[in-house]
């Protein structure tokens, strides 16, 4: 197993984008198309990729898309996976840990930022995890949810119901609220999702006509 970094993005001198998705096979083409096209913007920007060092799924598409773009990529997968020949060997780095823990613990500790896209359940572990940390201000990470097609809404839908004084933290913030410190929002979670459909423009209001009296028309001829 290679040595972690003792600081995030040290080794390449480049921000290091940690991205959750799926690894599981079934998912949507549109969504491997997604994986894909975000590898590449990575790529484009001269990021280093951070995944969890599969090659299934939207997992290994993110990573094919960022190398394909010229970015280095670093995988960090436990060692039963890697048994299970689930993992990545085309990664630049390939990360091996002994526990799933380990490895989402070195994955925060590559990463400059976190990014999500469509997942299931195990992705959604990782999202809430590295969410929550940062609600208790643990990291200053900026931590991105790209839902392009809604697959996220009631992840918002529990935090828009949770999000009373009992069960967020004073002073912290879910999205779009929270207090300002050292330029920053604590645990911001921004969504970056479609926006919400434009209700149709109403129809404009047409003048009255003026009553018409004897001898008077409408053309006020």
């Amino acid at each position: 197993m290679s040595a972690a970094r003792g600081a995030s993005g040290a080794r390449a001198g480049k921000v290091a984008v940690c991205v959750y998705c799926a690894s599981s096979d079934g998912v949507a083409p549109s969504n491997l198309a997604l994986a894909e096209e975000v590898g590449l913007a990575i790529a484009a920007r001269g990021w280093t990729l951070v995944s969890g060092g599969g090659r299934r799924s939207m997992m290994g598409a993110v990573a094919r898309g960022a190398r394909a773009g010229g970015a280095r990529t670093v995988g960090v997968i436990p060692r039963s996976m890697v048994e299970r020949e689930w993992a990545d060997h085309e990664s630049d780095e390939l990360l091996v840990t002994d526990t799933m823990r380990d490895r989402k613990s070195m994955m925060d500790a590559h990463a400059d930022a976190f990014l999500t896209l469509p997942g299931g359940i195990g992705t959604l572990e990782e999202l809430f995890e590295v969410w929550s940390s940062g609600v208790l201000d643990l990291h200053r990470k900026p931590v991105v949810l790209l839902d392009p097609d809604g697959h996220y809404n009631r992840v918002a839908d529990l935090d828009a119901r949770a999000g009373g004084p009992r069960f967020r933290p004073a002073g912290r913030a879910g999205p779009g609220g929270g207090r300002r410190r050292g330029g920053r929002r604590p645990g911001r979670l921004c969504r970056l999702a479609p926006p919400a459909p434009r209700a149709a423009p109403a129809a404009p209001r047409s003048t009255p006509a003026a009553p018409v009296g004897p001898g008077v028309s409408r053309s006020g001829t």
